[in-house]
């Protein structure tokens, strides 16, 4: 049973964080962020995008820097 949930575990570790962790925490901060800002009157539908628009591209030269 403990390998049964080790490997859960595992499997959803390597799902969300993957490759690159600093990602992952973009992601989650975002989606604090997003969260944060709902709870005031202003609009969050750009909280997320910009994080995209910030993560995508950094992620891109992280990977082509390692090779």
């Amino acid at each position: 049973m403990i390998e049964k949930l080790r490997a859960f575990g595992a499997f959803w570790y390597d799902f969300i964080v993957g490759d690159d962790w600093r990602v992952a925490a973009g992601v989650s901060a975002a989606l604090v962020i997003t969260y944060a800002v709902s709870r005031s009157t202003t609009s969050t539908w750009w909280v997320v995008p910009l994080a995209v628009l910030i993560l995508l591209p950094y992620s891109l030269w992280r990977g082509v820097r390692r090779t």
